[in-house]
């Protein structure tokens, strides 16, 4: 099979968003040929090159998404006369469609006081929906027999014709009050956008040559994929391990009233069609599914996949930490007595930033102190840019306010309990130290997405106390405990809880490494993107023309029912006599 593998800031660059999974699913998948096609994210992300790509890898394509390259191409009277009415459909639906400040999203109550229905949330209505999808790809029909759209998505004509979408009657009042610098805005923003219409990736030899796509994420990433499912009818799979609609709804915050409306209608209807279009979705837990199905999802068309990590480097701790290893268990813990961690330690690793919330957790961990005052806690990580800096220097700044430096006797020197260091430094020199340097690994966030730390300390065997926010819950299960965020009490409570009772934890940890080995390993990963790729071709296959043995399309090769959607489009199997296998005869004549 071969897979057209669609990504934006991600594989194959080095340290791209969503690169690791991506090359561990292209290097299980070893019996299938890949073609990449990738956008970048800045000209940093292109100096630092591409990760290793093993030999299924076919053939590599990129752009850049962060600087319009110049086409060169100038269009005719008739061209911008069929730009101009497709851009103004384009613009006409994204004013006309449902206010986003009125659809629901997951977490929130209707005006009236009732809940949404899941998959009518964000869902935009049928005519608008129908009205973008028809523009999009007149748009990229347009492009496809010009040579591109650069020119005309930046020129004045494009302008014009968003201010008069916005001008026109029936436009929302969001978007009757754009003035000139918020078209210009959005005017800009759907330049960006709409670059990937102009790319020479939608020939025969291109994405036509594929037999499926699969978008490494929604947004634009996915826009190659509805071109390559309009012009050649091949099937789009979209993975989401975080919904891009949803980001889009949580940023431009100093932005006006009609930028966010009119961009969040954009990508709200670019979403619906991308979800109308593709043949399955993937989001990577029950949290990401929530939300694809609030943003108007078919329920039929989910199949959840989680993330899966690579268990070797963790396999030495989570072996050791079973319930038959205790010899080992103890001599290690003796060993970790004499350095800087042990039986009494409790773990944090990840990004310092505040939506980690560690300003919660050292307060938890005074109340931890008060019970078993021999307990340490390390905190292992680097912040996360100029917010997480100043962060990280308030949680210095707390830790010795609350934890001043202990010392043995009045001649020795202090220690504090709590200790910042960096992977990589000593004792932490990979994530698996980390983990072996402690009895509990802690997750304190108030904000998570798909928890990949915890997933780590379950393949390490340790127990964990963790907040309930994200799919925190789905990954835990029963192998760990879960409290509210923003609770330090109940957050001091569990920690106090394993720390005294270490039967418990070492059930709990045995109990999570085999659920993180069953669930969130690479095996298990691969092996359901390679079933869910053979579902996908076999019930949408690519529809290529059938050739005769001169090369020339046979004619009556199919029916023309199966152009027409409908339930005579499923194939049928038809038995073929043994007698007809090695010299079939032929049933049509060739036209000449």
């Amino acid at each position: 099979m071969r897979i057209g593998l669609l990504t934006e800031g991600g594989y194959p660059y080095v340290g791209g968003e969503g690169g690791v999974w991506c090359d561990r699913l292209v290097r299980g998948l070893d019996r299938h040929e890949f073609d990449v096609y990738a956008f970048s994210t800045g000209q940093a992300q292109e100096d630092a090159g591409w990760v290793e790509l093993p030999p299924q890898v076919q053939r590599v394509r990129t752009a850049p998404l962060w600087v319009a390259e110049e086409d060169g191409v100038v269009h005719g009277r008739r061209a911008r006369r069929r730009f101009t009415e497709h851009y103004s459909e384009l613009a006409a639906a994204l004013c006309t469609a449902a206010e986003p400040g009125t659809a629901q999203q997951p977490g929130t109550a209707q005006r009236r006081g009732t809940a949404a229905e899941p998959g009518t949330a964000q869902k935009p209505g049928t005519a608008e929906a129908d009205r973008f999808a028809n523009a999009l790809h007149g748009l990229a029909e347009l492009a496809r027999d010009e040579g591109g759209l650069v020119a005309a998505l930046r020129s004045e004509q494009a302008v014009r014709a968003l201010e008069r979408a916005c001008r026109a009657p029936g436009a929302r009042r969001a978007a009757r009050e754009a003035r000139v610098p918020d078209l210009l805005t959005v005017a800009d923003h759907l330049e960006r956008a709409l670059r990937p219409l102009s790319l020479d990736w939608y020939e025969e030899d291109g994405l036509g040559a594929v037999d499926l796509c699969h978008a490494a994420s929604g947004g634009i990433a996915a826009l190659p994929g509805l071109l390559a499912r309009h012009f050649f009818g091949v099937p789009l799979v979209v993975t989401e391990y975080g919904v891009r609609l949803r980001t889009h709804y949580l940023t431009r915050p100093d932005a006006s009233p009609a930028v966010r409306s009119l961009l969040a209608a954009f990508h709200g209807l670019l979403t619906a069609e991308t979800y109308r279009a593709a043949s399955y979705l993937v989001p990577g837990n029950a949290h990401a599914r929530r939300w694809q199905e609030r943003c108007g999802a078919d329920r039929a068309k989910l199949r959840t996949i989680h993330p899966g990590l690579d268990a070797t480097p963790f396999a030495r701790v989570g072996e050791d930490r079973r319930p038959e290893d205790r010899e080992k268990d103890e001599e290690r813990e003796k060993q970790e007595k004499q350095e800087h961690a042990g039986p009494h330690t409790l773990v944090w690793l990840g990004r310092v930033e505040p939506a980690k919330d560690l300003v919660s957790l050292l307060h938890a961990f005074a109340e931890v102190r008060a019970a078993e005052p021999g307990t340490r806690l390390r905190i292992v990580g680097r912040p996360s840019g100029p917010e997480g800096e100043a962060y990280l220097g308030h949680c210095r700044a707390l830790a010795a306010q609350l934890f001043p430096d202990e010392a043995d006797g009045p001649h020795a020197v202090g220690r504090n309990p709590v200790s910042f260091e960096e992977l990589g430094g000593p004792g932490a020199e990979t994530t698996a130290d980390v983990h072996a340097g402690g009895a509990v690994t802690v997750l304190s966030s108030v904000v998570e997405g798909f928890p990949v730390g915890l997933i780590e300390a379950m393949f390490c065997g340790r127990a964990t106390v963790s907040t309930d926010v994200g799919a925190v819950v789905e990954v835990i299960g029963g192998t760990g405990l879960v409290v509210p965020p923003r609770n330090p009490r109940a957050l001091a409570e569990a920690c106090v809880s394993l720390l005294r009772d270490p039967e418990r934890r070492a059930r709990l940890g045995a109990a999570a490494h085999a659920r993180a080995l069953e669930l969130f390993s690479v095996e298990q990963n691969v092996a359901a993107f390679r079933g869910l790729y053979l579902e996908t071709v076999a019930r949408t296959p690519v529809r290529r023309p059938v050739l005769d043995g001169a090369g020339d399309p046979q004619p009556f090769a199919a029916p023309a029912e199966a152009h027409v959607p409908g339930h005579w489009t499923e194939p049928t199997p038809r038995a073929v006599p043994t007698w007809a296998v090695e010299t079939p005869e032929p049933v049509t004549e060739t036209v000449r």
